[in-house]
C-alpha cells in the first residue's frame, strides 16, 4: 500500500497530490478494476492480443 509523509508546514492538498500520483505509477487503481469484475480466460486473451496489435 502506497505511504505519504505529511511534511510540516505542507497543505494536505498538495500530500493528496503527491499519493494520486504514487498510486497510479504503481498501478494501484488499474489492478483493482481489473479485479472488479470476473473475466473468463477466453475474453483476457482477446484483450491482450488487441492491445499488443495496436501497439504495432
Amino acid at each position: 500500500m502506497p505511504k505519504v509523509e505529511v511534511k510540516e508546514n505542507e497543505p494536505l492538498e498538495r500530500a493528496l497530490r503527491r499519493l494520486k500520483k504514487k498510486i497510479e505509477r504503481e498501478g494501484v487503481l488499474k489492478a483493482l478494476k481489473a479485479r472488479k469484475h470476473y473475466e473468463k480466460p477466453s475474453e483476457r486473451k482477446r484483450r491482450k492480443m488487441r492491445r499488443n496489435f495496436r501497439k504495432r
